[in-house]
């Protein structure tokens, strides 16, 4: 657990997620974070980009759940992967960014299949062997900041390179 106090806005959210006894169902988990009243500066304690990559920054977790705070500068993106076992959803908090989802063929190679921007309150969510990729493909300068649950706390992925 983070030494941060956690946001006013983010307690019914952290709620819910705390009486968790399983995974967290996925239609449950987009519920939750479209109805979710939080802003960039509810997050700013949490908010800190790497140089080279994006940024994982931990608000709280438990055995069922992981909520994070993840920090894009423009022209980060993040590997191609599954959630092997988790339910994954994100809300883009401030800035825009892009998921672009991936079929594999019948090679077992990763192919783009379809392409979404995401705005700000703008959510998403996968499972298991969805596979995709985040990015922020803005530019020069803006961020991108997205609020992140994993349920069960992603401990392993696939990961895939693009052809």
């Amino acid at each position: 657990m983070s030494t941060v106090a956690i946001p006013e806005s983010l307690l019914p959210l952290v709620n819910f997620l705390n009486n968790l006894d399983q995974r967290v169902p996925l239609e449950g988990l987009r519920k939750h974070l479209v109805e979710l009243k939080v802003t960039a500066e509810d997050l700013k304690a949490f908010m800190h980009f790497g140089e080279t990559t994006y940024s994982r920054n931990l608000i709280c977790e438990n055995t069922w759940f992981e909520l994070l705070c993840i920090c894009w500068k423009n022209g980060q993106e993040s590997l191609i992967h599954d959630h092997a076992h988790s339910t994954c959803g994100l809300r883009v908090i401030k800035g825009g960014g892009v998921e672009t989802t991936f079929e594999l063929n019948a090679s077992g190679k990763v192919v783009p299949a379809e392409q979404c921007v995401l705005s700000e309150g703008e959510v998403c969510c996968t499972q298991d062997s969805d596979i995709h990729q985040v990015s922020n493909n803005q530019a020069d300068g803006a961020d991108l900041v997205t609020l992140h649950i994993y349920s069960p706390p992603l401990r392993s992925m696939q990961t895939w390179e693009k052809e």
